[in-house]
């Protein structure tokens, strides 16, 4: 039993050797033939080049450079605009995460501190990217991702009305139609009518002038005349 705790003890303090080595200092330690100075020189170098690059160096590099710098001079000046002029450095980072090292240097702006990072492919120490951030607390980290949220649910419930609408636009048509189809329908039932209605005036003219014909010739005869004589004026129906 005293053996297994004796190992047991000695693997712990094995592990704890190993972790103690490998925290090595970042200060010291070499990144692929680049020190950690080195690092932050480059970066306190081009925060100090785009302090004092003239209007004229910055044209001239937006004209004609690399695409990166180019990218670099516009956040920076974005970052002044929002910010403020800067004032101080901050701390210096470096991180190396698998094939990727990164040199993060905190900017002391007037308003609001800023991290430009350098990022390097660890193999060959090439940048990679150069970007500026702007340094924000967790109440407005979670501010931000709370207003994100927000306009997420109104945009998904704006998008659901949207098709509720819609939906209720294909139950209205087929009621459109159906109501103009019976409009449509109405004056004809009440033209239909009409070509009867014609007929029956037509019959009566004929049967009044028969009747006329018979009332002339039965007077005529008792009179002992023609009808030529007799001129009906009007027939009234009881």
């Amino acid at each position: 039993m005293k053996k297994k705790i004796f190992l047991i003890a000695a693997m712990c303090l094995m592990l704890l050797g190993l972790a103690a080595c490998s925290q090595t200092d970042p200060t010291t330690a070499d990144y692929n033939g680049v020190s950690y100075e080195e690092l932050k020189a480059n970066c306190q170098g081009t925060v100090q080049t785009l302090t004092y690059m003239s209007e004229e160096d910055k044209a001239y590099y937006q004209q004609g450079g690399a695409e990166m710098i180019v990218n670099l001079i516009n956040r920076w000046d974005e970052a002044v605009a929002e910010y403020g002029s800067f004032v101080d450095f901050g701390d210096f980072v470096v991180t190396k995460s698998g094939k990727t090292l990164t040199a993060a240097q905190t900017l002391k702006m007037e308003k609001r501190d800023i991290i430009l990072t350098y990022v390097y492919t660890y193999h060959s120490m090439q940048v990679e990217d150069i970007t500026l951030d702007a340094v924000f607390s967790v109440g407005e980290k979670m501010s931000k991702a709370l207003m994100n949220t927000i306009m997420g649910i109104l945009v998904v419930f704006a998008v659901l009305i949207i098709i509720c609408l819609l939906i209720f636009c294909f139950n209205i048509f087929p009621y459109l139609e159906k109501k103009k189809a019976e409009q449509t329908a109405v004056p004809a039932k009440e033209i239909a009518p009409a070509p009867q209605a014609a007929v029956q005036q037509e019959a009566q003219q004929a049967d009044d002038g028969e009747l006329v014909a018979a009332i002339a010739a039965a007077i005529a005869a008792a009179e002992g005349t023609s009808t030529d004589g007799f001129v009906v004026r009007s027939i009234r129906r009881r």
